[in-house]
């Protein structure tokens, strides 16, 4: 179905990309299992470079600034990549793209292990972020593929996978590279190597998908009917959504340990635990969303997920330690469950730009998180770490501009 957005999209490619749902397909849980699993391998990875940071530091004699710059070079590499993948593949699709990519990261990984000097250091973090600008928007269009029509759940159990990964990362790094220094970073190597086994079989599947569907006659209706200003202007909202979250999430994700230490006393340790709890709230929260969004539609999960948790957040900054820990967890749960749901329901606003639309919100959640721990690093260097939290507090107060974004239409599954 025509709409006067497509209309406003580039003309279409001489190898059109894959029908994003066949009709009457059941959903592929091998496949969305695989995914998920080198998901998690892959943000594992990658969050192994915030975790030896000081160990980085102390080796090389860094400052903070040079810090900042191995997190801005893996952050620019990361995001603004990953829109130009995206419209690359929904012109070409490209199913062997997923291992490549893997293939970038495990190169970055072995040279984060050996980096002589700052420079390559450098180079390391960008080859990490190619690589994952190039997983994010592909990997989430076979999730896409593989769904049976549950757009939300498909979805949810992708993100699952990196919210895990990123959980797991700081521990294996304590368990793992702080005991046996920077050299011992290779021996994650194994895990980009398995990833890359695991897609080169979501790859065959894939491309295999690809080939044998009639793409035209599979294809279900577009979802948007909506005029193209209409189109940016929800846009323009689910932008802010992403910047609200992301940005809360930085304080948590960067600063919580800074926090409990600061105001209650706690140990190191102690505050290390405090942290994996928010994170791992995170991981189940990601699971939330989609399905939802399935059954009862992505406008009320935003809603839910974003303007509800404002309670808990207007409340954390004045509890005790108990209660603090109560509190993230509940946030992590809530909070967590938006990212899916805003997804999907921008490539049901965009019907037929998989890759685009993945490209563009994974690339913008990774900016904002970025940018997000340096503005807040700066507020916490001029007013104390405890102002961050109670100014950040008011963030999930901007999801009512949900009430802006257009209901979509949603058609019956077959």
């Amino acid at each position: 179905m025509q709409t006067r957005v497509e209309s406003a999209l580039p003309a279409p490619a001489t190898f059109p990309p894959p029908a994003e749902t066949p009709a009457g397909e059941s959903t592929q849980f091998a496949i969305l299992g695989s995914i998920s699993f080198a998901h998690m391998l892959n943000d594992m990875i990658q969050s192994l470079i915030l975790a030896i940071y000081p160990i980085l530091k102390n080796s090389f004699h860094l400052s903070f600034a040079q810090v900042g710059l191995i997190t801005l070079t893996y952050q620019l590499t990361a995001s603004l990549l990953q829109p130009l993948v995206g419209m690359a593949t929904d012109r070409r699709p490209m199913p062997y793209s997923l291992p490549v990519g893997m293939g970038f990261t495990l190169c970055g990984l072995l040279l984060l292990a050996a980096a002589p000097n700052f420079v390559l250091l450098l180079t390391a973090a960008a080859l990490v972020g190619t690589g994952s600008a190039i997983f994010h928007p592909e990997s989430s269009r076979v999730a896409r593929l593989a769904s049976g029509g549950r757009h939300g759940l498909a979805q949810s159990l992708f993100q699952v996978g990196g919210n895990t990964g990123a959980s797991l990362g700081p521990l294996l790094a304590a368990w793992i590279i702080v005991p046996y220094g920077r050299g011992s970073t290779a021996w994650f190597s194994l895990a980009a190597l398995l990833a890359i086994v695991v897609l080169l079989q979501v790859s065959r599947w894939y491309g295999h998908h690809h080939v044998s569907r009639n793409r035209t006659a599979a294809r279900h209706p577009a979802l948007a009917t909506l005029s193209r200003n209409k189109v940016i202007g929800a846009l323009v909202v689910l932008g802010l959504l992403i910047f609200s979250k992301y940005f809360y999430l930085a304080s948590l994700s960067s600063y919580y340990t800074f926090y409990l230490i600061h105001k209650f006393g706690v140990s190191v340790p102690s505050a290390q635990l405090h942290l994996f709890a928010f994170l791992f709230a995170v991981a189940a929260g990601s699971l939330i969303g989609g399905p939802v969004g399935d059954r009862i539609g992505r406008k009320r999960v935003i809603w839910a997920s974003i303007l509800g948790v404002a309670p808990f957040t207007l409340l954390l900054p004045h509890v005790g330690l108990m209660w603090t820990g109560v509190l993230t967890v509940i946030i992590g749960l809530i909070l967590a469950s938006a990212f899916s749901a805003i997804l999907v329901y921008a490539q049901e606003l965009i019907p037929g730009r998989v890759g685009t639309v993945s490209g563009l919100f994974f690339g913008f959640a990774f900016g904002m998180g970025g940018i997000g721990a340096a503005v807040l690093g700066q507020l916490a260097d001029l007013h104390g770490i405890a102002y961050v939290y109670r100014l950040c507090a008011y963030l999930p107060l901007m999801g009512l501009i949900t009430v802006f974004l257009p209901e979509l239409e949603r058609p019956a599954r077959s």
